[in-house]
C-alpha cells in the first residue's frame, strides 16, 4: 500500500495531465478552426475576384464556381461537425453557381456573409 502522500501526488499529476491535454487539443481545434475559416475567406475571395473580372462570361463563372466548390469540399474534408457542416453549405453554394447563370451571382455574393458568419460560429 501506498502512503497517502504519494497517492495524492500522483493523483495531482494525473490530474494537471489531463488538464494540460484538454487545454492543448482545444488549443489546437481553435487553430484548426482559425485556418479554415482563413481559408475559406481565401477561397470566397478568389471566387469573387474571379468572377468580377470576367462578370458577363457565364463559362468563367462556372469554372470559378466549380474550383472553389472543389478546394471548399477539400477543406471540409479535413475538418468535422460543425465547422465541416457550414464548409459544405458554401461548397453546396459553389456549386449552385457551376451553371455560370449570372442573375444568380449578385444573390450569392450576398449570401457569402451569412456562409462566413456560418463558419465563424461552428468556431466558437
Amino acid at each position: 500500500m501506498t502512503p497517502p502522500r504519494r497517492r495524492l501526488a500522483v493523483a495531482a499529476a494525473t490530474l494537471t495531465l489531463a488538464v494540460l491535454t484538454t487545454a492543448c487539443g482545444a488549443l489546437g481545434q481553435a487553430v484548426d478552426c482559425n485556418s479554415a475559416a482563413t481559408e475559406a475567406s481565401k477561397i470566397m475571395t478568389d471566387w469573387s475576384s474571379e468572377v468580377s473580372s470576367n462578370a458577363t462570361d457565364t463559362k468563367a463563372v462556372g469554372t470559378a464556381s466549380k474550383t472553389a466548390a472543389t478546394k471548399t469540399k477539400e477543406l471540409a474534408g479535413k475538418h468535422d461537425g460543425e465547422v465541416a457542416a457550414a464548409l459544405n453549405d458554401l461548397a453546396a453554394g459553389f456549386e449552385s453557381m457551376e451553371s455560370g447563370q449570372l442573375e444568380g451571382v449578385s444573390e450569392f455574393t450576398g449570401k457569402m456573409n451569412g456562409f462566413s458568419q456560418k463558419i465563424t460560429a461552428a468556431c466558437t
